[in-house]
């Protein structure tokens, strides 16, 4: 059996509003447009699953409209879910304010998808070589202690992907410290790449982070229609150029780089590679109105055969000074 994508973070419903602009303090805003969509965790197993992962939602989901609309998206896409269902509460929201530039701004609410154990996490019964996917915003409150302590549990061939969310730079030390030290893949936009290491370009940034990560690590660093790089051991940082599409939503852009990303890695593929066809799949998918809108491998064997030629590629010693001096 090929290795499995698990995905351990909080899936909600997304409920979108698109605004002209964020009203100011006290103010209002009236929105051209409002739709309901499964997001969080599920926007990741989407992308994954789209691209030929057998994927399993790990997370807490509730009983009631929103853990139904959860299920009946990752459903329709093949993807298990192994915990049972909470009873007597449903699945939370994050309500999105969608700006005409693609620019998101978010509150989320905590409810049954919080509501994890040790014991939950377990149905999912990773085996070596599966990728488990945990989120920063899984490491406060309720879901913190069980999720850490089942990850410490798993055996060393399970990998652990970290996706730390704006969150991460915001916890204590002692949880960022325990958290890190499991992790075997890093993956997370350049603001988060730079909170961890002080480089503001990614590339020096991917680099840096294998020296906060468990010893074989990889590093990605992603920066939007720039592209992302890319680190480890064996492969000094190099850089996978973007693909620079017009935005009209980037809710998810992210989440779709990740599920694609270790898609990829679950069938073999290298990390250069990976980590171009992850560009590809988040370019198509910020055209796309709608958080889990990722495209099917096929799309983005499609998008990148109508290049004219490969983007070039850039790869930075470890010795290297930073850009910043």
């Amino acid at each position: 059996m090929p290795p499995r994508v698990i995905h351990t973070a909080q899936a909600l419903v997304d409920a979108v509003l698109e605004v002209p602009a964020l009203p100011r303090r006290g103010a209002n805003s009236m929105a051209s447009g409002y739709e309901r969509y499964a997001g969080g965790a599920v926007n990741i197993l989407l992308a994954a699953a789209r691209s030929g992962a057998t994927c399993v939602h790990a997370g807490a989901h509730g009983e009631g409209p929103n853990g139904d609309l959860v299920r009946e998206a990752l459903a329709a896409e093949g993807v298990g879910v192994s915990a049972p269902v909470v009873r007597g509460e449903d699945t939370g929201i994050c309500v999105v304010m969608l700006e005409p530039s693609g620019e998101r701004t978010f509150v989320t609410t905590q409810l049954a998808e919080r509501e994890i154990t040790v014991e939950s996490l377990q149905t999912s019964q990773p085996v070596a070589g599966d990728l488990v996917c945990v989120s920063g915003y899984s490491l406060v409150g309720r879901t913190r202690d069980p999720l850490l302590g089942w990850l410490e549990s798993l055996p060393a061939q399970v990998h652990v992907v970290l996706d730390p969310g704006a969150i991460f730079a915001e916890l204590e030390e002692p949880v960022r410290r325990r958290a890190l030290a499991l992790t075997d893949v890093w993956t997370s936009n350049a603001e988060e790449g730079e909170a961890l290491t002080g480089e503001v370009e990614m590339t020096m940034a991917a680099q840096a982070a294998l020296a906060h990560l468990a010893p074989g690590a990889v590093a990605v660093v992603r920066d939007g229609a720039k592209g992302c790089a890319v680190a480890s051991g064996d492969l000094p940082a190099t850089l996978v150029a973007g693909y620079p599409e017009r935005a009209v939503d980037t809710n998810g852009a992210g989440d779709c780089h990740t599920g694609v990303l270790v898609a990829e890695r679950a069938r073999g593929t290298d990390w250069v590679e990976a980590c171009r066809r992850s560009n590809a799949a988040g370019a198509i998918k910020v055209t796309r109105r709608g958080p889990a809108t990722a495209p099917t491998a096929a799309e983005i064997d499609s998008y990148l055969d109508r290049l004219p030629a490969e983007p070039p590629r850039g790869s930075v010693p470890s010795g290297s000074a930073s850009p910043r001096g």
